[in-house]
């Protein structure tokens, strides 16, 4: 199982929608970070209600207590915050504004296979590679120890709606 977070260097070309769930304290901080929503008992009870028109949710280690009741909704939306992928932290403006930039986080299917996107059409050729070789060089980092062999067996870059162009892994391991 492999998992993981990776800040690509040109982002990923979407908006991305924030809640911050935090203490009133923290609230100025998370909006000057760029957060879109911020607060706390009227997001969870708008939550309650089956409201989940965000990217992304995060929050403080103090408050997962309140959020904890709201599993049933948000985990399988994948909204759950999670401290592995950076979404319960202290430092909520810091992770507010790493998603923001393109912070994406990824995990391997049953079948072996990591999807995720790395940029849009409109991207130079320049900005999908680099974004292409940081989330490729993450992906290697995170190789478990136990895996042997061929970890990477092939690569496919496609639009949404196009046909897949194959790339030689090879040439990718040299990053």
């Amino acid at each position: 199982m492999v998992r993981g977070v990776v800040s690509l260097p040109h982002g990923t070309g979407k908006v991305t929608r924030v809640l911050v769930l935090c203490t009133p304290d923290a609230e100025a901080a998370a909006k000057e970070a760029g957060a879109d929503y911020v607060g706390l008992d009227e997001y969870i009870e708008k939550i309650k209600g089956g409201w989940t028109d965000v990217d992304v949710i995060i929050t403080m280690p103090s408050i997962m207590g309140k959020i904890g009741a709201l599993g049933r909704i948000l985990g399988p939306r994948g909204l759950m915050p999670n401290p592995k992928s950076g979404t319960v932290t202290m430092d909520v403006a810091k992770a507010v504004k790493e998603v923001k930039q393109g912070k994406i986080d990824f995990k391997v299917d049953k079948s072996g296979i990591v999807h995720t996107s790395i940029g849009k059409v409109s991207f130079s050729a320049d900005q999908i590679r680099d974004n292409a070789k940081e989330f490729i060089s993450t992906l290697i980092k995170l190789k478990p120890s136990a895996a042997k062999g061929t970890y990477i067996k092939s690569i496919y870059l496609s639009s949404t709606m196009s046909a897949g162009i194959k790339i030689d892994p090879k040439s990718v391991e040299e990053i």
